[in-house]
């Protein structure tokens, strides 16, 4: 019987989930965590509002959803202020991401990025046959300079950057972003990942002519809008990269009830503020739990905190371990020497309260 004839590519890579998730784990320690702490999912959750609207949507769900996604297109555009053919709407920003380097990365094409920065976008470009040139951060913080100058020496058709930044949890301010674009190389194209914008102080997003054909500008429900288990990302583009995107996307890849949800989580701005609030709280609070127990928080635009646990690599993931170990899911960045740090999504309070508890335990059975 012949089995499935793979690409020579296909057949020469290795079948990987870039993040094991949560649940793997569970099953793996035969137990639920009780505190996930680890994915950057949004705990307070989504607008009531969305949650109805999508309770709504459920009888209705036997029909597919708007191909062309109109309604949720238009809102967004007038969010932004921005016409709908600047607007395409993807399966969270992951399906996006793997949609433009379909549409730009052919064999053997350099792309430029951090080492350590997302791996979900390498994992595509590796998939379609790229070549990456990772540049390392500056000081925990993405690095401008060493982006343009890689992309600039290897001719890259893509940068990527996110702002704020995961996994650090850091930010730059708009002029930063907005001095690179007007430096990108001709020809490269930046990704600028505003999954976390929602949460970042006034003066992150940085102020880009919508038609700049250089630029694409990815937002996401799945962190402030909390709907991570939605999966509903967007860009904000040129017309004709927009455009492009119908030449390979999944056209019913966005359900019914995936749309109604996010059309309702964007007209609940008072809940998205509420959201951004407890945030805020939340970091001042988890902070400071980490600093009773000798950790030092990295400054954070995000919904989760980088803890500087002060040794090297091995040491943080013995805490991440034992921390898992007491029923605590956090992550950690994978590369130095930003793997000193543990990664914690920020949670409400009953989770706060189970860290707490944990952490000085996991810390002691570490240093062990």
């Amino acid at each position: 019987m012949k089995t499935p004839i793979y690409t020579p590519l296909a057949d020469s890579l290795p079948a990987t989930v870039p993040f094991v998730g949560p649940e793997t784990q569970e099953r793996a320690i035969g137990k639920p965590f009780a505190a996930r702490l680890g994915a950057n999912e949004n705990m307070f959750g989504p607008s009531p509002k969305a949650i109805m609207a999508m309770a709504q949507a459920a009888p209705d769900v036997w029909m597919y959803g708007d191909p062309e996604l109109h309604d949720l297109r238009a809102a967004l555009a007038a969010h932004h202020g921005v016409g709908p053919e600047n607007i395409v709407v993807g399966e969270g920003i992951d399906g996006l991401l793997g949609y433009l380097v379909r549409l730009i990365v052919g064999p053997g094409d350099a792309v430029v990025t951090s080492n350590g920065a997302y791996p979900t976008f390498n994992f595509h470009v590796t998939g379609f046959d790229g070549t990456l040139h990772k540049v390392p951060y500056r000081d925990d913080y993405e690095d401008p300079e060493a982006l343009l100058a890689r992309a600039g020496q290897v001719g890259a058709k893509l940068i990527y950057l996110a702002n704020p930044d995961n996994p650090m949890g850091s930010h730059l301010a708009a002029a930063e972003i907005e001095a690179m674009v007007t430096r990108l190389p001709e020809g490269c194209l930046l990704i600028l990942d505003e999954a976390y914008i929602d949460l970042a102080p006034t003066g992150t997003a940085p102020v880009i002519a919508v038609d700049d054909p250089r630029v694409i500008r990815f937002r996401t429900f799945s962190k402030g809008y909390g709907m991570a288990g939605l999966r509903v990302g967007y860009g904000i583009a040129a017309p004709g990269l927009v455009s492009a995107f119908n030449k390979v996307r999944n056209h019913f890849g966005v359900g019914r009830i995936a749309q109604a949800g996010a059309m309702a989580a964007l007209a609940d701005q008072d809940w998205l503020a509420e959201v951004r609030a407890r945030v805020i709280a939340a970091r001042e609070s988890y902070g400071q739990v980490g600093l009773e127990n000798g950790l030092q928080p990295l400054p954070s635009a995000t919904n989760f905190l980088c803890f500087d646990c002060g040794r090297d690599g091995d040491y943080a993931r013995a805490v991440l371990r034992e921390l898992g170990l007491r029923g605590v899911f956090v992550r950690m960045p994978s590369v130095a020497p930003m793997d000193r740090c543990i990664r914690v999504s920020l949670g409400d309070e009953e989770a706060l309260k189970v860290f707490a508890a944990a952490l000085p335990l996991a810390l002691v059975a570490a240093a062990g």
